[in-house]
């Protein structure tokens, strides 16, 4: 079967007969074991930590079922997505057997969001035994549950992706159901280890307080009952090792998308209907997808590949074929309009089984795959089609995480098709869901994790690399700093929530030149919200991140900064500090040896030895394809950006003159410019002139005083530069006609003028 029958938004389920069909494996059977321990507390909090593929649905379900349902408890489960809750209800009607529920005959469940095939929170009834909702519906009407809880002595709340529950929403319902149950039994469920070092707890900890340690009961301490790495797993063989291989399409999509497109994409996952065409008939992207494969068919096995479209899926299998690969496709079971036939859910489950029995060799879908259905034999996933959702992207990767203990594989491939978009467009890399989580260090050895790390700087730092190449983009500037100055010192990596539930991952490169800033961003990020008055808001409007934005940039990104901080990457900081009141984990890139990404030092060699096209061509190839050491081909991911850094650093030995500034601006000429445009021509000019405004405002004890109210704060975030004289009035931007003001009395003077 394709999937289970399609969960209806409420009803009584019966309990099965005879025997249940799956066994936990022992790692399961431990964290169901540790929950027995805990339940002996009236009232607690606790994770259940289990790494991706390891089965926390159905773990939670199977004990609670036995130890909640059956025993008359209620159950709250919470998630941010449609799909979990609907994963989450299949899994207890999917195991409500006899033997686990043998004390009742049925319960009665409901799944409420805003989707327009579940129900909303006015239905529900204090009748109902297991309710599944979204913490966006009980967020936004809390007053709901009151008659769900009344008169509960106790009950079980589950928060799925637990991760996300540090969020203002999350705590809030878990706040509003402790206050209304006295025995509330919290249990969260991620795949994110907890951070044991004390400074790194932060509002986790807080949520989460008991555990297991040592077999016994532990309160108040890391909140965990059960934790197991992805690391064990795979050495356990239930999960395989997942390697993770980019190729590069060399098309570019998207080039004239505007704002709503964008928006469009990362909100809902959704490509427009031009452009997933242009994908799906893009013959130099087809042909390079079934010839990475052809080329590599005994490593890569038996292999799911994800397409874009209907189109995209059957084109795809027709190449494979025509290559003398055994493959076919599946699509939902409705009337494709392109084709004008319908392709029945009998004629997909016979292409699967055909692919179960090994005929096919590739089986191509268009997200059909991507849950419900058991296919162990999978070593391999193509992600020919791009995703912002991090939960789409670990559905899809999880296809191939089953390990030669589960019937699977010891090694699973996931190969990535990278194509030029946008910079707008934050499409998920599939090994952020390991780095995020805190997973990447799940091979022991110090290559492997080198090349982890370097892959994830390769795929992020793309579109630079990208942008180089085109000639409508000045990067002189870029250019003048040595190359090792352009390798990321580490990144600031996190997913957050938008507000319609979307998940939306994202990287922040650091470099040199902005760590420190950053460093002092991150430190001042409370004081920031404070000063908006944003403290409680978990989604920020636009306009307000804006203004959030230009403060930081005037507060700690001033002065002449190379590579540059990205203002966008400041905004979706501001909207994880929102949702989570915590900064985001900082990953660094300390264990790359930068010596062997030096370009200056490989050019400076070419031109010592003279080097003719031949001979620098023949020695360019055997740095490139060095079997002992790939970091070159890791960093870079194609040789065509090696060779044009290359250049680049040869020019500066041969050509020194084209680097140097012949015009310098006159700061005369600028102080008829507001601050913000003169740092677009002179940074450092524009950073001077502000400090100097913060030192003049400096009392004895050396705090910024505002020069209207009095306002005294320790740091810069509370003020905004301001004009004496107003530059409509004719003001200067010059050191004696600055000052510091607060918000609100920058604010009311401007509303004077």
């Amino acid at each position: 079967m394709i999937a289970e029958q399609e969960i209806a938004a409420f009803g009584t389920v019966t309990k099965k007969k005879g025997k249940n069909f799956r066994t936990p494996y022992k790692h399961q059977q431990n964290a169901m074991c540790n929950l027995d321990l805990i339940d002996d507390m009236p009232s607690y909090s606790t994770l259940v930590v289990l790494p991706t593929g390891g089965g926390k649905t159905y773990t939670a379900s199977m004990w609670l079922l036995r130890h909640a349902l059956n025993e008359h408890k209620k159950i709250l489960w919470i998630a941010h997505r449609q799909m979990l809750l609907e994963q989450a209800a299949e899994s207890f009607t999917k195991y409500a057997y006899d033997e686990v529920i043998p004390k009742i005959s049925s319960f009665d469940y409901r799944i409420v969001s805003g989707a327009t095939s579940h129900e909303r929170t006015n239905s529900i009834v204090p009748s109902d035994n297991l309710l599944i909702a979204s913490k966006d519906s009980l967020g936004r009407n809390m007053a709901a549950l009151d008659g769900w809880l009344h008169g509960e002595d106790e009950v079980y709340l589950i928060v799925d992706e637990a991760h996300h529950s540090t969020a203002k929403t999350y705590r809030r319902i878990i706040e509003h159901v402790q206050k209304m149950v006295p025995n509330t039994k919290v249990i969260g469920l991620t795949a994110t280890p907890f951070r044991t070092a004390e400074n790194e707890q932060g509002l986790l900890a807080k949520i989460y307080k008991d555990g297991i340690r040592d077999g016994q009961i532990s309160k108040n301490d890391i909140g965990i009952t059960y934790q197991i790495g992805l690391k064990d797993l795979i050495g356990r063989q239930i999960l395989a090792k997942p390697i993770f291989e980019s190729a590069y399409t060399d098309e570019s999509f998207g080039n004239e998308l505007g704002v709503d497109d964008w928006n469009h994409i990362n909100q809902l996952d959704i490509l427009p209907d031009d452009i997933a065409r242009q994908i799906a008939a893009s013959a130099a992207r087809n042909k390079l997808i079934v010839e990475t494969y052809k080329k590599n068919q005994q490593k890569y096995g038996q292999t799911l590949v994800f397409a874009v479209n209907v189109v995209h899926a059957i084109t795809l299998a027709k190449l494979f074929n025509h290559a003398g690969i055994p493959a076919d496709f599946i699509v939902s079971s409705v009337k494709d309009m392109t084709l004008g036939v319908t392709i029945s859910r009998e004629e997909n489950e016979r292409k699967i089984e055909d692919y179960r029995n090994g005929k096919l060799k590739v089986l191509v879908n268009v997200n059909i795959l991507t849950e419900g259905v058991d296919l162990p034999q999978t070593k391999t996933v193509f992600l020919a089609r791009p995703t912002v959702s991090t939960i789409l992207m670990t559905q899809m990767i999880g296809r191939a995480l089953r390990g030669q203990a589960a019937g699977g594989t010891s090694e699973a491939y996931i190969v990535s098709f990278i194509d030029d978009w946008s910079e707008h467009i934050a499409w998920v890399n599939p090994e952020s869901i390991f780095v995020t989580a805190g997973e990447v260090d799940f091979d022991d050895n110090p290559r492997q994790r080198r090349a982890n790390e370097l892959r994830m700087i390769a795929i992020s730092k793309i579109e630079e690399f990208a942008a180089m190449l085109d000639d409508s983009i000045d990067t002189t500037a870029l250019e003048k700093v040595s190359f090792e100055k352009r390798i990321p010192v580490g990144m600031y990596a996190f997913t957050y929530l938008e507000e319609n539930g979307m998940d939306h991952t994202y990287q922040v490169m650091v470099y040199d030149s902005t760590k420190d800033a950053y460093i002092a961003m991150m430190e001042e990020l409370p004081e920031l919200f404070s000063a908006f008055q944003v403290e409680d808001e978990e989604f920020l409007a636009d306009s307000t991140l804006r203004d959030m934005a230009e403060q930081c940039r005037s507060t700690f990104f001033l002065g002449d900064m190379i590579p540059p901080y990205e203002e966008d990457d400041v905004i979706q900081i501001l909207k994880y500090y929102a949702q989570y009141s915590e900064a985001p984990k900082f990953y660094t890139f300390d264990d790359i040896d930068r010596n062997k990404l030096d370009v200056a030092a490989i050019a400076r060699h070419i031109y010592d030895e003279d080097m003719g096209p031949r001979k620098k061509a023949e020695y360019v190839d055997s740095l490139w394809d060095s079997a002992e050491d790939d970091v070159l081909r890791l960093f870079f991911g194609k040789k065509l950006y090696f060779w044009r850094q290359l250049d680049i650093e040869l020019m500066k030995i041969t050509q020194p003159l084209i680097y140097e500034d012949n015009v310098i601006a006159h700061e005369k000429n600028l102080e008829d410019l507001p601050l913000h445009e003169i740092g677009k021509t002179n940074p450092d000019l524009e950073k001077r002139l502000r400090d100097g405004a913060f030192e003049k405002a400096k009392n004895q004890k050396g705090q910024y005083v505002c020069q209207k109210c009095g306002l005294t704060a320790a740091n810069r975030v509370p003020f905004q530069v301001d004009h004496i004289v107003p530059m409509n009035k004719g003001g200067k931007s010059t050191p004696d006609n600055l000052q510091i003001l607060c918000r609100s009395c920058n604010a009311r003077k401007s509303d004077k003028y």
